[in-house]
């Protein structure tokens, strides 16, 4: 099981290149057919007669100068992948905002590749919330990109994030294309008590059990956090989320696999979320799967 197509959101953004590199390497890796989309960041549904803005020539301008600036960036793309000799790609240019625009091209592709928000770097076409997005709506796994960093190697030492949940599992089942590639898959259960009747007697051992069936050996790891703060030894989805991510600084990991959940804002204010820490703090590239 491999991943025959792959989608990768091009934007005029640093980033870009190193996440068109990564695209193409998966794309040469596997054969595969590179998708490389660009969005203006304005409905199609404004073009419509009748819209508001129609005829007003500031905005035409302004429309205009959203098109060239995507036009441009898929001019980038299709230089780094034509040069790294990827057999198989497009280029496609949608009139729509980053989150819905890729989500729904990302349907009809295997894999879709986006990058981390970066605060220090806006864009008229990608909101803040955008990885978010794009994992809750695509209904295809996700492989998010740091915005800071060079990822030489993705997929040579594995770190999952096991919960028992339908998310983590999804996820697991679309990364086993690069588990069975990874020289090291470590699975990593955190608190596994505190989720009644959903791990069995040994932790890990069931799904591990699965990924071995695909030819994956897999290590597992079972770890208690506790808040620090709280007299009850309370843990909340802050502190597994960096748990996580100071566990994959551990062991080497170049990729995390996990499930990605979506949460109310009160909760996220409140808790934080495993999600919301893992996407404003990863340092290493993460495969999610709603």
């Amino acid at each position: 099981m491999n991943y025959p197509s792959i989608l990768v959101h091009v934007d005029a953004s640093s980033r870009t290149a190193e996440r068109v590199r990564i695209a193409a390497e998966m794309a040469l890796r596997d054969d595969a057919h590179l998708i490389g989309t660009a969005t203006t960041g304005v409905s199609g549904l404004f073009y419509l007669p009748g819209a508001i803005g129609e005829g007003n020539l500031q905005l035409g301008a302004m429309l205009d100068m959203l098109k060239q600036r995507g036009n441009f960036a898929l001019e980038g793309f299709t230089a780094i992948v034509d040069k790294m000799g990827v057999r198989s790609f497009e280029t496609r240019l949608a009139d729509e905002e980053a989150g819905p625009g890729i989500s729904l091209q990302a349907r009809y592709c295997d894999l879709v590749i986006i990058g981390q928000t970066d605060p220090g770097e806006s864009s008229p076409s990608v909101t803040d919330q955008f990885p978010e997005y794009v994992v809750m709506h695509s209904a295809r796994p996700v492989l998010i990109i740091p915005y800071a960093g060079h990822f030489e190697h993705i997929g040579r030492r594995v770190l999952i994030g096991w919960d028992g949940s339908m998310q983590a599992t999804r996820a697991v089942t679309a990364s086993i294309a690069l588990l069975r590639q990874a020289g090291s898959v470590q699975l990593v259960v955190f608190n596994p008590t505190a989720k009644a009747g959903v791990h069995g007697d040994q932790p890990g051992a069931d799904i591990a059990l699965y990924l071995a069936r695909h030819g994956i050996k897999v290590e597992v790891s079972v770890q208690t956090t506790y808040d620090s703060n709280s007299s009850i030894g309370r843990t909340t989805d802050l502190d597994i989320g960096n748990a996580l991510l100071s566990h994959a600084a551990d062991i080497g990991a170049d990729l995390i696999v996990m499930g990605g959940y979506a949460h109310s804002r009160f909760r996220q204010v409140l808790l934080g979320g495993v999600t919301n820490t893992i996407l404003s703090s990863m340092t290493v590239p993460v495969l999610m799967a709603h």
